[in-house]
């Protein structure tokens, strides 16, 4: 029996009926216009019986689209189709948070009326191509970003903070990790400046310090999570000295009493071996959501240590809406068919059996 896992608890002031997370997955099933639909509301409602559900990264500001159909909550229009999910969710007895996100140098010209990518330096993605309306392109060098514009940034993420509350969100989780905007002033890889956000770990992480005061200042940090990668090397992502950044961020990070500190522990490409998650948990003193890898087991295992509070699982809950009920009772799991995670309709969305 997984007690500790299926056991209630308390992130900040969301109060969850179990451990069992889940994270924000990219399915880019929104409308032309960036809009949550009814095949969304669905979708997350399906799996209402999450202890939280993380929504996918959504973009802040009109223009930084990385993926085509991703959702926004930028527009009127957004609030009000976010509005429709989070109902979905609540009407289930669900929790559901929005993770808010400017995708930086991950964007593409084709994807945004000509709009260049953005980003800390002129470096761009290489490990990487992203799919656009003519077919898989390499990424564009990135136009460095002035102060002002870094500025503009952190106001963008206020306001989709905002925007989220008028939603019905139960709060927010600031999108730190991956490569995208956040995740690249703060590692060395892509931040090459000579300013104030550039250079020492306090300028690098200067922009997401003040984009999490800044939310946090919308909702209360009890509500707000934040999303790190720290050894994450998905597009084009490292650091000359990851122990140290992220041992002195996690430090950082303890004064804001954040509802949760979500890390992804594991590199995609599975080449780094720097066991990150010790170095955090030992700095790091507030709850944190463990992601990448875990089985039921060893996710009951190191919550009932104290290890971790909670577990966020990716793809089991692709193709497990009822995720929650399988691991309870022990039941096998579907598998997800991932040549459906990124294409349009119900098929491989909503469509996934249950166990009744």
């Amino acid at each position: 029996m997984l007690n500790a896992l299926l056991s209630p608890v308390s992130l900040g002031s969301l109060e969850l009926s179990n451990r069992i997370i889940m994270a924000p997955l990219t399915r880019t099933r929104a409308t032309g216009n960036h809009c949550p639909n009814e095949l969304m509301a669905e979708y997350y409602a399906q799996r209402a019986s999450a202890g939280l559900i993380i929504a996918e990264a959504t973009m802040i500001m009109d223009g930084y689209s990385a993926f085509n159909s991703e959702p926004g909550i930028y527009s009127e229009e957004q609030i009000q189709g976010w509005k429709t999910v989070t109902q979905a969710v609540h009407d289930k007895g669900g929790k559901i948070v929005l993770q808010i996100w400017h995708g930086g140098r991950a964007c593409h010209p084709e994807l945004n009326n000509g709009n260049a990518a953005v980003g800390p330096s002129a470096i761009a993605i290489t490990n990487n191509t992203i799919h656009t309306p003519t077919g898989k392109k390499a990424y564009t060098v990135p136009r460095e970003l002035s102060i002002a514009e870094i500025h503009d940034i952190t106001f963008a993420f206020k306001q989709a903070a905002e925007n989220a509350k008028l939603a019905g969100f139960d709060g927010i989780e600031l999108h730190g990790a991956n490569g995208y905007i956040l995740d690249t002033f703060l590692r060395d890889s892509s931040n090459q400046r000579r300013d104030e956000y550039g250079g020492f770990f306090e300028n690098r992480a200067r922009l997401l310090l003040e984009t999490l005061q800044t939310v946090c200042r919308v909702w209360g940090s009890d509500k707000v999570g934040l999303r790190l990668s720290p050894i994450n090397q998905f597009n084009s992502m490292s650091d000359s000295n990851p122990i140290e950044l992220f041992s002195w961020l996690s430090k950082e990070l303890n004064a804001f009493h954040l509802a949760y500190l979500h890390i992804m522990r594991h590199d995609f490409f599975g080449s780094n071996d720097v066991d990150i998650m010790a170095t955090m948990l030992e700095n790091y003193q507030g709850n944190v959501i463990g992601n990448m890898g875990y089985s039921a087991k060893e996710a009951d295992n190191d919550i009932g240590q104290n290890k971790i509070t909670a577990v966020a699982f990716g793809v089991p809950f692709i193709a497990n809406p009822d995720l929650v009920e399988r691991f309870m009772q022990n039941a096998p799991l579907n598998e997800a068919n991932p040549n459906t995670f990124y294409t349009p309709g119900k098929n491989g969305y909503t469509d996934y059996p249950t166990l009744s």
